[in-house]
């Protein structure tokens, strides 16, 4: 299981058990920041790397997108420059960044219409405690 696909069970087990504050808790904490990755794994050459952690720079673009500081970093090996053996896929990469800054809008828009919906339901529980506070108590028979 990815990483990414454990938060994503974590959150919904969490719904699930009616956590609803930890599971949005969750949902900002990895909301901050989206991390995209291409890599090209020499797998087919003996001894080389077969994971991210092993691959060489020059092999790897990253970008990251910090939502709350508004932040992008872009980091670009080597070989992914206009020379480069891999220079097709830096326009990929690029189109993977566009998409990702849709996906933040639209996560955003969903968290917002959430909160909307997790202030309406508070309320709506409040009143209805005020509401049962203000009824008349009345006293049981005596026998």
């Amino acid at each position: 299981m990815t990483v990414a696909n454990k938060a994503s069970q974590d959150f919904r087990d969490k719904l699930a058990g009616n956590n609803i504050a930890e599971a949005l808790q969750m949902a900002l904490s990895e909301a901050i920041e989206l991390k995209i990755v291409t890599w090209v794994s020499d797998s087919d050459v003996p001894n080389s790397q077969s994971t991210i952690e092993d691959a060489a720079p020059s092999s790897i673009m990253r970008t990251r997108i910090n939502i709350v500081d508004g932040d992008i970093e872009t980091e670009i090996g080597s070989k992914f420059l206009s020379d480069g053996p891999y220079a097709e896929l830096k326009d990929f990469h690029m189109q993977q960044v566009g998409e990702g800054r849709t996906i933040i809008r639209q996560n955003l828009e969903s968290l917002k219409d959430l909160f909307g919906i997790l202030i309406n339901v508070a309320r709506a529980s409040q009143q209805q405690k005020l509401q049962g506070s203000n009824q008349p108590h009345s006293l049981p028979p005596s026998s």
